[in-house]
């Protein structure tokens, strides 16, 4: 059995009507869902935020999930009907970001090649890439996904080579010392 309507045109009775029975339809899709509720304009905020908390006890480990895959919806399906100064929004996305981290460390997934964070995102409307599924930590990856416990690779490559540097020059100032020992004539000091 199919839908066959978006989601985003649903009255909450047939939200209502379409998650009770959502097993039944082949082309049902949580992340259109939970989507839909955000654009869906037939709804007032009361109504969105019912069918988000019945959405949620259907599929509450998948929503979770959404702050890794599409953390923009989970956010503004999270402060639905809330006015959030600056700092409060900074302190719900640093929250989205240490569970962001804790899914992938509990899961034990290493890519982070995830949803939003897989496609081309670019500034330009016109880009014809944008869209593009493009693989991790390329140059197209227009958002990426990073921590503050990460290692910067680059720095560390740098530190790499100031060290092999130093015991380069250590091991040269060694020999010198041993040739002069050795040799008493080319001390003149």
């Amino acid at each position: 059995m199919e839908i066959g309507k978006k989601f985003n045109q649903f009255t909450k009775e047939e939200y209502y009507e379409t998650l009770k029975d959502h097993k039944k339809y082949r082309d049902f899709n949580t992340l259109g869902l939970y989507r839909s509720i955000i654009e869906n304009d037939k709804l007032d905020i009361e109504e969105k935020i019912e069918i988000r908390n019945l959405a949620n006890s259907y599929f509450q480990k998948t929503f979770n999930f959404y702050q890794l895959k599409d953390p923009q919806t989970y956010f503004e399906l999270i402060t639905l009907n809330q006015e959030l100064t600056k700092d409060e929004e900074q302190k719900i996305w640093s929250g989205i970001r240490s569970n962001q981290e804790k899914i992938l460390k509990n899961k034990r997934i290493k890519h982070r090649n995830f949803g939003y964070y897989s496609k081309h995102d670019c500034a330009y409307s016109n880009c014809p890439l944008n869209g593009l599924m493009v693989k991790q930590g390329s140059i197209l990856a227009g958002g990426h996904m990073w921590f503050d416990s990460d290692k910067n690779r680059y720095i560390a490559h740098e530190k790499s080579e100031q060290n092999r540097k130093e015991r380069k020059n250590m091991s040269q100032l060694i020999k010198k010392e041993l040739e002069q020992k050795d040799n008493p004539c080319i001390n003149t000091k």
